[in-house]
Order: C-alpha cells, then sequence, then structure tokens
C-alpha cells in the first residue's frame, strides 16, 4: 500500500488522524495533514482505507502496491 495526500484539498477536519495515527498527523499552524508514514505495514492497512473513506475533502488516496514492487523499493 502507498498512501498519497493532496493537502490543497485539505480542510483539517482531523478524521484520518483520529483513524490512524500512526500515519496521519495534522500542521499546528493551520490543522493541515501530514503524512507520517507512505507506505504503512499491513495491520495498518484497513485504518488508512477508513481513513481515505471518511474523510470530508477526499484528500486521502491509497494506491494498491505489488509485493515485488515493494521489495525493489527496500
Amino acid at each position: 500500500m502507498r498512501v498519497h495526500i493532496d493537502q490543497e484539498k485539505c480542510c483539517g477536519a482531523g478524521s484520518c488522524v483520529l483513524s490512524a495515527p500512526e500515519v496521519f498527523d495534522q500542521r499546528e499552524e493551520d490543522g493541515i495533514v501530514v503524512l507520517l508514514d507512505a507506505e504503512p505495514p499491513a495491520d495498518l492497512h484497513d485504518a488508512v482505507h477508513e481513513a481515505a473513506a471518511i474523510c470530508p475533502a477526499s484528500a486521502i488516496s491509497v494506491e494498491q502496491v505489488e509485493p515485488s514492487e515493494q521489495a525493489e523499493r527496500v
């Protein structure tokens, strides 16, 4: 899994941080999303999918990455 965020779309609702605090944070000055882990471990995938689904601004997208492609990046 590879996570992408669009800070231009983000409205600072913070629902992503509540769903997956290991993956998302917010900037203190304006609440805009900050991506902490673009390729989170498998045990966080459900939480990341939930965060993307409930984001009111649709600022989070998730890309499925083949295991062989992940191995090449390591």
